[in-house]
């Protein structure tokens, strides 16, 4: 059989497009023919996906924000499918999807993998954006929760089955009457993500830095000489306050191995967040042995176990209190062993197999 996966923007292969590379991979290797189709394919990998013997389908979509960074390009994308159904019209041949694994590609598929509605990700950002960004929300919004729920229920119609890849996310989508078979989480490589260091320096908390990012909580852990090291993509709004704090050290976007060594040798991982349907930063860190400290909320409250594999705090105050604690007094070794039990439950083989079985109870293989 082939099978053809439908992925939002790929201009490279992590976040979101993931959980449909490691599928693809995983089907290739058991013999199938795999075919992955996608708004835009940047050629870096449309090379690495033909290296793997996966057919890549660029739509060749133009995009206004390319030159705004990788979160303006996925919304204006989003915007193109959602108001005008410009992506899925590009598809001017009949495709039999299998999976489609976007929420800006509206077309019929046997399965629909839920990463998070677009609309529910800004709602929870809006009190971190600057002052124009959140103006220019305020007056958009109502037009961007209707587009984006009367999207999600076209797509919901248009698939067979709905997978979420947390169970946060399910309940996202169930209040739109979408209706769940399964929850399958996605996948983390522990032969890629494993410890580099049996002696970690834990001279420094690692954190994330992206438009989820609650900045004003780094800030203020930052501010009570907490050393911290910060990895990510450059984007116009996080706030200067941040970038150039002295407490601060913004390490821009990282290759795997240097994000690896990041991680195993941090004191512990920090993850303020907004809004995460899923969370792959803390099964990262776990991978590499660092526990991390996030919010009990949402989808890292899933894979981070507080006291076992990390901390889960229930609101700002206590996150940046605890972060401060962990800073000072430190960090019980056990707690390494632990996380490298967790994120191996979310190892890429445990997630290909769980497609599998989806897959023969569908009689699809």
């Amino acid at each position: 059989m082939d099978f053809v996966l439908v992925c939002d923007i790929m201009l490279d292969l992590e976040g979101s497009i993931r959980p449909a590379l490691y599928l693809a991979e995983g089907l290739i290797e058991k013999g199938y023919k795999v075919s992955m189709v996608s708004p835009i394919i940047s050629r870096s990998v449309e090379n690495y996906l033909n290296t793997k013997g996966i057919k890549p389908i660029s739509l060749r979509v133009k995009l206004f924000a390319k030159n705004f960074g990788l979160s303006f390009l996925w919304f204006e994308t989003w915007a193109r499918e959602a108001f005008l159904g410009l992506n899925s019209r590009r598809t001017n041949y009949d495709l039999r999807v299998t999976i489609n694994f976007s929420h800006t590609m509206n077309l019929p598929s046997l399965l629909w993998y839920l990463q998070g509605p677009t609309s529910a990700a800004l709602k929870d950002m809006e009190r971190e954006l600057t002052a124009s960004y959140r103006y220019a929300y305020k007056i958009l919004k109502p037009v961007i929760e209707r587009a984006d729920l009367e999207l999600v229920r076209r797509i919901g119609s248009n698939s067979a089955f709905a997978v979420a890849n947390s169970k946060f996310c399910a309940s996202l989508y169930s209040k739109w009457g979408i209706k769940i078979k399964t929850i399958i989480y996605p996948p983390v490589d522990c032969k890629v993500f494993n410890p580099t260091t049996s002696s970690p320096s834990e001279d420094y908390v690692l954190t994330y830095f992206g438009k989820e990012t609650a900045f004003s909580v780094v800030k203020a852990i930052a501010d009570k000489g907490v050393k911290i090291k910060a990895f990510g993509s450059k984007m116009p709004f996080i706030p200067k306050s941040v970038i150039n704090h002295v407490n601060i050290d913004f390490l821009g976007r990282l290759s795997v191995s240097q994000l690896v060594d990041a991680y195993s040798n941090a004191l512990f991982t920090l993850f303020t967040f907004t809004h995460e349907p899923f969370g792959y930063i803390p099964v990262e860190s776990m991978a590499c042995g660092t526990p991390t400290l996030t919010y009990a909320v949402q989808g890292p409250s899933e894979s981070v176990v507080d006291g076992v594999n990390g901390w889960l705090a229930k609101d700002n105050s206590e996150i940046i209190k605890m972060a401060v604690e962990l800073w000072e007094r430190g960090v019980p070794s056990h707690m390494r062993l632990n996380c490298l039990r967790t994120a191996s439950d979310f190892d890429r083989s445990i997630y290909s197999k769980k497609w599998l079985e989806i897959f023969q109870k569908l009689e699809v293989v």
